[in-house]
């Protein structure tokens, strides 16, 4: 491995993982997924996290390709999901005297997956500073953005944040880490559908340390998935800040779900009621869109339609279970539209507005359309799809 250094003293160690399919064996991973890991190299030496299991020894390599036979004096644990914490066993086997720098709620997570003692940690407190000779870091907790114990380490003299999950994204770095090195498209696109499905119940929390943190000079942000921040960390602390606080942008989606192609064709038609206002429409089928995706869509647009027929007296599964993770999430604010169809006896259509109805959102359109649709239905779908448009347009008038 060649060193990479990214700034005085400080290098990228992580890794790149191709081979896993599915994050927490529930979303696809199309262009992979990073884990990153930093190392601090002053009087003493610390590194910042670990990797997932399976990639710790190639972790041990890189750090040894920077530091050779020194000894690693700290291992920071700012975050204790696997993907992040399982090197850590290997970690204290290589290096002996080695010390885990963690806060009280980390000592019974490091007990309870690893069976470590707590003579191998160094509890510091909120703000505490530890020197590793010609640095200070200090330590700044950030509970629930994602888990319980999560901190985050900050570098006064170089401005560097490292932010454990916070303001990451999925993608492999291919070839480099800085973004200036990267082509960010992916990376921001990513970084959504992260949001969405990795962070997105916990906005409060994410408002919270956005407010504490708001107050220390960045010149880089170092997150444990995805690229190493620096010119475009304005852009990055936006996308948290806009999600975190329910902002959105002006478009509308549209998800149905259809056994036989009917509410498929009902879809169409609302779409081009929205597409008559405006020309931000995302459509999905709940039946073959990848959920962690759509998930993504709802959380950035503001307007929503779902389209579902009745099954077993029902709204059909799919279609539930979209709906069961935006509450789980509590997105909030969303101006809504639906239709259900159904052939003998309908329940889509009030399972819509009783979901609307515990999300505390407005007012929401409705039809109710019974086996195929007729012309006079084509035209109040499109008329559906208007409203929720010319809706969501009025919202954004200043």
């Amino acid at each position: 491995m060649q060193r990479y250094e990214i700034a005085k003293d400080i290098y990228y160690v992580g890794v790149n993982d191709r081979h896993k399919h599915l994050f927490e064996n529930m979303l696809p991973l199309p262009y992979g997924v990073s884990y990153n890991s930093y190392l601090i190299v002053d009087e003493k030496v610390a590194l910042v996290d670990t990797v997932e299991g399976p990639f710790a020894e190639e972790l041990l390599d890189n750090i040894k390709e920077v530091i050779g036979d020194r000894r690693l004096d700290y291992l920071i644990v700012n975050h204790m999901e696997p993907d992040h914490s399982s090197g850590i066993r290997i970690m204290l086997a290589h290096y002996p005297g080695l010390k885990l720098i963690v806060n009280a709620k980390t000592i019974d997570m490091l007990k309870g997956y690893y069976g470590l003692n707590e003579d191998v940690m160094l509890e510091v407190k909120n703000g505490e500073e530890i020197s590793l000779g010609g640095r200070m870091l200090s330590f700044h907790f950030a509970p629930m953005v994602h888990w319980p114990e999560v901190m985050m380490t900050y570098v006064a003299k170089d401005q560097i944040l490292f932010s454990a999950d916070a303001f990451g994204c999925f993608g492999t770095l291919d070839g480099a880490v800085l973004d200036t090195h990267l082509n960010l498209g992916l990376y921001f696109d990513e970084m959504y559908r992260y949001y969405a499905n990795i962070v997105g119940k916990y906005g409060s929390p994410v408002q919270t340390a956005l407010k504490k943190l708001g107050g220390l000079p960045l010149s880089m942000i170092c997150s444990t998935h995805g690229p190493v921040w620096t010119k475009h960390i304005p852009e990055v602390v936006g996308i948290y800040d806009e999600l975190s606080s329910g902002k959105t942008q002006e478009g509308v989606v549209i998800a149905y779900g259809s056994m036989y192609g009917h509410t498929e064709q009902m879809a169409e038609m609302v779409a081009r009621g929205v597409a008559s206002v405006m020309k931000n429409v995302r459509i999905y089928d709940v039946s073959t869109a990848d959920h962690s995706l759509l998930l993504s869509e709802i959380f950035k647009y503001k307007g929503l339609i779902l389209g579902s027929p009745t099954y077993c007296n029902e709204i059909y599964p799919n279609m539930q279970y979209i709906m069961n993770k935006i509450a789980t999430r509590n997105i909030k604010d969303r101006v809504f539209g639906y239709w259900g169809s159904f052939t003998w006896a309908g329940a889509a259509a009030k399972g819509f507005a009783s979901f609307a109805e515990s999300m505390k959102w407005e007012e929401p359109v409705g039809l109710e359309i019974k086996q195929s649709m007729t012309q006079a239905q084509a035209d109040e779908l499109f008329e559906l799809g208007r409203q929720v448009a010319e809706r969501v347009k009025k919202a954004f008038i200043k």
